[in-house]
């Protein structure tokens, strides 16, 4: 993988990631954690619309669109994940809710 490959990646993540905490209000992770969701929301985003019939095309623009569209979705299962267990973490270390809402 070249640098400017990498740089591509690494600026379209950070834009998708910005654009869907715009979307999503109430979700700052910051600069970094911006770049995570946007990188993992274009592989959510790569994966998913094509099975839903949806292409969008080639290029930068679109990379960033269905980028976007996959980290808004992982932003909301993220809050839905907040809001059931109020730290996820403490749902995966002890196998149960914070807030007792779901058992696993």
């Amino acid at each position: 993988m070249s640098a400017a490959t990498l740089l591509v990646i690494l600026v379209v993540g950070l834009i998708a990631g910005w654009l869907a905490g715009q979307v999503v209000k109430g979700t700052g992770f910051g600069l970094v954690a911006d770049i995570a969701i946007g990188i993992v929301g274009a592989l959510i985003g790569s994966w998913l619309l094509p099975r839903l019939g949806i292409h969008l095309g080639s290029g930068i623009v679109p990379a960033i669109i269905g980028a976007t569209i996959g980290a808004i979705i992982l932003l909301l299962i993220l809050r839905l994940v907040y809001k059931l267990c109020g730290r996820p973490c403490d749902c995966v270390l002890t196998n149960r809710c914070g807030a007792g809402v779901a058992q696993w």
